[in-house]
């Protein structure tokens, strides 16, 4: 057995994309109309949304909370894998690229499903219950990361996940002459999350690197 890691090609992207992710339309139409802005990159890919999805079925989340929603891709693929009842929370900064958000979950049925909190999300972090979640999803500013996983470790209950996305900047964190603030701030989190008592994690070299910790 080998473990070598596959060089992921255009063309092998691709062959996944057609056989490895059943994608729903709408969040097919959002990663077009994402496309065009100079942003774009922040968004998730399709097998990064489907995998997130099926953490959602597995484990039996009801409650989502999400920092950093960009253009809705991530909350509406989990969204959509919620049981009837279940609820999501999105905390972002701006109105302009949320809009974008609540006409996809309008588009996919979920919006009933989601409230979004517009503001500082450290301070929005303050107001949530503890172990109110079953799930998190952190993908916003770097440099803020070590805050939001500590209020994530409050506000998600024993068994759940928070999941951390750029977790390896482009493979930047393993580069010593890389030392940038986000660079710095997700590297020590990373070497923070190993070394944390509090969690069972795994690091993922999925897209840019995706952080599963779950909560003891």
């Amino acid at each position: 057995m080998s473990s070598r890691t596959i060089a992921l090609t255009d063309e092998l992207v691709a062959y996944v994309r057609e056989v490895g992710v059943r994608e729903h339309p709408v969040l097919a139409r959002l990663r077009e109309e994402t496309a065009p802005m100079p942003e774009h990159n922040m968004q998730i890919g399709p097998e990064q949304g489907a995998f997130m999805a099926l953490l959602v079925r597995l484990v039996g989340a009801r409650r989502i909370l999400e920092i950093g929603t960009f253009t809705g891709y991530s909350s509406t693929a989990m969204a959509l894998a919620l049981p009837d009842g279940g609820r999501m929370v999105c905390l972002d900064r701006s109105a302009e690229w949320t809009d974008v958000a609540r006409r996809a979950w309008a588009d996919a049925g979920v919006a009933d499903r989601v409230e979004l909190r517009l503001g500082d999300a450290r301070e929005l972090l303050a107001t949530l219950d503890d172990a109110s979640f079953d799930l998190a999803f952190i993908d916003a500013d770097k440099p803020g990361y070590d805050a939001y996983y500590e209020g994530c470790l409050r506000v998600v209950r024993p068994g759940g996940l928070i999941l951390l996305d750029n977790v390896l900047q482009a493979g930047r964190v393993a580069d010593p002459a890389a030392d940038d603030e986000s660079v710095r701030a997700i590297r020590a989190l990373n070497d923070k999350i190993a070394a944390d008592p509090r969690v069972d994690h795994v690091l993922l070299p999925i897209a840019d690197g995706l952080t599963l910790a779950r909560v003891r």
